[in-house]
C-alpha cells in the first residue's frame, strides 16, 4: 500500500510563510492582488485595487464555519434503522477515518504548496497575474485550498438557492476579497490538517454525494478510509469538475482526470512512479451504492411514522421556539433519532391491514397502536403504501391535517363512549334507563356558545326491531342510537365536549373546533385513527390520558442530547368511569357488535363504529397493554362500501364489526402472540 510522503517539515515552514502572507494581505497589497488577478485588463488594476482595499477592510473580522448538513436517522424502539433522511448526503468524519492518500492526493492536484504557503498563496497570485494579463482573460485562479474551502462554506449556506448558490460562486472582485479575508482568519485558529479535514467533509463529489464519506461509499461502496490509490485519485480528481468528471456518466473523462491526479502525486513524490504507473494501468472499477434516503425507503409500512416524526421534529417547541428554528435543526441533521415504534407490532399491523383491504381498493384501511398508561405510539398502519406511484399516498390517514394527514374520518358509534364518560363523570350511573324506541325526536341541546338546538328532527336505531327499555351497558353493546341521544341531551353538548377535549380529542383531524351538535353522540365529527386510539388508551389507563408521543430520544451530531416532547400523563376521568366503561366494553365484544374483533386469549375491549351510508367503519379498542383504532373507509367520504370487493371478498352490507373488527382482531392478536395475557378491570354493573 502506497503512503504519502512526510508533510511535518512543510508543515512547520508553511506556518511562518502563512504569518508573512496573512501580514501582507492585511494591508493594501491585497487589494493590488486580488484586483490583479481578478481583473487582467491593466488599466484598470489601479482603480480596483483601491476599491478592493476598503472593502477587505470594512469586511468583518471573525469567520465561523457553520455546522455541516449532514444525514439524519431514524430508528425503531428495538434500534433497527427506519430511515436515514437529509438534505444533503453527508456523513461528517474526523481526518483518521480519511484515507491518506486522498488527502495527497487532493493537495497535489488543487494545491501542492499547500503545507508551505499561508492562506494565500503568494507566489500563486503573481504567477495567475501574469498568465491573466498576457492572455487578456481569466485563464488561471490562484485559490489555496483555505480560500475554496471559505467558498465552499459559503455555497453549502446558499442551500438550495439558485441564485445564492451563485453569488457564492461568482468570479468577482469582491467575492475574491471577502474569500481572501476569511482564509487568513481561518488560518489563525485552525491547524493545515484541520482545514484539510474540513475541505474533504463540505466539498460536493458529484451524484449526490457531499463529503468525502458520502462520495466514497456512492462511487466505490467503501468508507472514506478504507479507499485505495485509485479511488483516492479519481475522488480528489472531482473537486475542479464534478459532473465533468462523474465516472458514472463519463467514465473515460473521469480516468483521464484520475490519471493526472496520478501523475502529479508521482511528482510531488507523495507515490513512487511504479506506483502511480501502476494505478493508471488499472481501469476506473465502480461499486455504486445509489441513494437510497428518506421515508419512502422505510419497510413494513414504517413511511407515515417515519413522516409523522419528520412533522413533530418540524412542528413542535421542543424542538425550537420558531418554525425557522425547527426547519434549521432538520436541515442540519446528524441527528440520531429513536423513537417509541415497536417493529413487532408495526409487522402485525400492516399484514393485517394490507391482508384485509388492498393497495388498489377504492377504499382504505389505517390502523394506529398505542401503549396505554405512557402514550407511545407502537405502530402505524396503512392498506396504500407511501409513496407517489399508482395506488401510492404521501397522505397519513392515521393522523390529522397538520401532521401530514387527511380530513379525518366521521367516528360512527365509536363516539358513543366519550358520551358515556361525560355521563358518568356528571353524576349519571350505568343503570341510567331510557325507553329507547326505534326513533325519537333529537331531544333540545345547547352548545358550549349558548346556541340552541331546539327538539326535531328523527334519530333512529340500526334495526327497526332494536327498542329499549336499556340501560347504559346493554345499550353501549348493541349500539343502541336513541339512548345516547336521550343520554346526551341531558348531560349536555358542552359538558361532552369538555369530556373529550381531557381524551385529547379538542378538535377535529382537519384542524377546526368539535361541531357541537347533537348528531356528535353518534360521530359525525370527524377525527384521526391516533385521536381514537389515544382517547381509548385511557380507558385501558384506569382514567390516565397520555398525550401521544413518537419520539424517545433525540441526540444531535456532537452527541448533545435534545429535549423532546413528553407524553404528559394525567388523570382525565376517575377510575371508577374509566373501569365501568371498559367493564361496558368487554361487552361489546363478547355479545354485541363487536364480537368478530374478540380475542380468544385475553380480555379485550372495544366500540365498533359506522356512519351514514355505511361509507365509514371503525372499530377502537383495546387489551390491558395496547390500544388501537381501525378505519376502513371511502377517502372522498363519497361512496358506500356496502356491495364492493374489500381485500378480494364481497361486502354486503358493511360494519365497524365486519370489516373494521377482524383486521383490528388479526393485527392485535399477532401483535400480543407468545406474551402472558393481563386482565382488563370488572366492576359490578346493573
Amino acid at each position: 500500500m502506497p503512503s504519502p510522503r512526510s508533510r511535518s517539515s512543510i508543515r512547520r515552514t508553511g506556518r511562518a510563510a502563512g504569518l508573512a502572507v496573512r501580514l501582507v494581505a492585511a494591508s493594501s497589497v491585497a487589494g493590488v492582488l486580488t484586483a490583479g488577478l481578478a481583473l487582467p485588463a491593466l488599466g484598470s488594476v489601479g482603480l480596483a485595487a483601491k476599491g478592493a482595499v476598503s472593502d477587505f477592510d470594512n469586511l468583518p473580522g471573525d469567520f465561523t464555519a457553520p455546522p455541516l448538513s449532514q444525514a439524519s436517522t431514524v430508528y425503531d424502539a428495538d434500534g433497527g434503522v427506519i430511515a436515514t433522511v437529509y438534505e444533503r448526503d453527508r456523513t461528517v468524519v474526523p481526518g483518521d477515518q480519511i484515507s491518506p492518500l486522498l488527502k495527497a492526493a487532493l493537495v497535489d492536484i488543487e494545491d501542492n504548496r499547500f503545507y508551505q504557503h499561508g492562506a494565500v498563496d503568494l507566489k500563486g497570485v503573481l504567477r495567475a497575474i501574469n498568465k491573466n494579463a498576457a492572455s487578456g482573460e481569466i485563464s488561471e485562479g490562484a485559490s489555496t485550498l483555505t480560500q475554496q474551502y471559505v467558498k465552499n462554506v459559503f455555497v453549502d449556506q446558499a442551500g438550495d438557492d439558485p441564485k445564492a448558490v451563485q453569488a457564492a460562486q461568482a468570479q468577482t472582485l469582491g467575492r475574491k476579497v471577502k474569500e481572501m479575508k476569511y482564509a487568513i482568519k481561518l488560518e489563525e485558529t485552525l491547524s493545515k490538517d484541520q482545514i484539510l479535514t474540513n475541505y474533504l467533509n463540505i466539498t460536493f463529489f458529484g451524484e449526490q454525494a457531499y463529503g468525502v464519506e458520502a462520495a466514497a461509499q456512492r462511487y466505490f461502496s467503501v468508507h472514506a478510509k478504507d479507499l485505495t490509490l485509485p479511488q483516492a485519485a479519481l475522488l480528489a480528481g472531482l473537486v475542479q469538475s464534478p459532473t465533468g468528471y462523474d465516472p458514472v456518466v463519463n467514465p473515460r473523462a473521469a480516468k483521464e482526470r484520475r490519471d493526472t491526479v496520478l501523475d502529479k502525486m508521482a511528482e510531488y513524490g507523495s507515490v513512487t512512479r511504479a506506483q502511480a504507473d501502476e494505478a493508471i494501468a488499472s481501469p476506473v472499477t465502480l461499486n455504486v451504492s445509489r441513494p437510497r434516503q428518506g421515508c419512502i425507503t422505510a419497510k413494513d409500512g414504517q413511511g407515515f411514522f417515519c413522516d409523522y416524526v419528520h412533522k413533530v421534529i418540524t412542528g413542535d417547541p421542543a424542538f425550537g421556539a420558531t418554525a425557522a428554528e425547527r426547519q434549521a435543526l432538520w436541515a442540519r441533521g446528524g441527528l440520531q433519532i429513536h423513537t417509541t415504534l415497536d417493529p413487532g407490532t408495526q409487522r402485525a399491523v400492516q399484514k393485517s391491514v394490507t391482508d384485509h383491504v388492498y393497495a388498489t381498493d377504492k377504499a382504505a384501511g389505517a390502523m394506529t397502536v398505542v401503549q396505554p398508561g405512557t402514550g407511545k405510539i407502537l405502530a402505524m398502519g396503512q392498506s396504500r403504501p407511501y409513496g407517489l406511484g399508482a395506488d401510492q399516498t404521501l397522505i397519513n390517514l392515521n393522523v390529522g391535517k397538520a401532521m401530514g394527514g387527511g380530513m379525518g374520518f366521521p367516528t360512527g358509534s365509536t363516539f358513543k363512549p366519550i358520551v358515556a364518560a361525560a355521563a358518568l363523570e356528571n353524576g349519571f350511573t350505568p343503570a341510567q334507563s331510557y325507553l329507547s324506541p326505534y326513533s325519537i325526536p333529537w331531544p333540545a341541546m345547547k352548545n358550549c356558545e349558548g346556541g340552541r338546538y331546539p327538539q326535531g328532527g328523527e334519530v333512529h336505531n340500526d334495526e327497526s326491531d332494536l327498542v329499549g327499555p336499556f340501560t347504559m351497558a346493554p345499550a353501549m353493546a348493541k349500539s343502541v342510537n336513541t339512548y345516547f341521544a336521550a343520554l346526551e341531551g341531558e348531560v349536555g353538548l358542552c359538558t361532552v365536549v369538555q369530556t373529550a377535549d381531557r381524551l385529547g380529542i379538542a378538535q377535529q383531524a382537519g384542524g377546526t373546533k368539535l361541531d357541537a351538535v347533537p348528531s356528535m353522540a353518534l360521530g359525525s365529527n370527524s377525527l384521526s385513527p391516533l385521536d381514537m386510539a389515544s382517547a381509548y388508551a385511557a380507558f385501558a389507563a384506569h382514567g390516565t390520558y397520555c398525550r401521544p408521543v413518537a419520539i424517545a430520544s433525540v441526540s444531535t451530531a456532537d452527541g448533545k442530547a435534545l429535549t423532546v416532547p413528553k407524553a404528559e400523563c394525567g388523570a382525565a376521568l376517575s377510575a371508577a368511569t374509566a373501569d365501568a366503561l371498559t367493564t361496558m366494553l368487554k361487552g361489546v365484544v363478547q355479545d354485541g357488535t363487536g364480537t368478530r374483533a374478540g380475542l380468544d386469549d385475553r380480555d379485550s375491549a372495544g366500540k365498533t363504529g359506522t356512519t351514514n351510508g355505511s361509507k365509514q367503519v371503525w372499530f377502537v379498542g383495546y387489551t390491558a397493554e395496547l390500544a388501537a383504532a381501525t378505519v376502513v373507509g371511502d377517502t372522498d367520504n363519497q361512496a358506500s362500501l356496502n356491495g364492493r370487493k374489500i381485500g378480494g371478498k364481497p361486502v354486503g352490507s358493511a360494519s365497524g364489526g365486519t370489516v373494521a373488527g377482524p383486521i383490528w382482531r388479526d393485527a392485535i392478536g399477532a401483535a400480543l402472540k407468545g406474551t402472558a395475557p393481563r386482565p382488563l378491570a370488572q366492576v359490578p354493573l346493573p
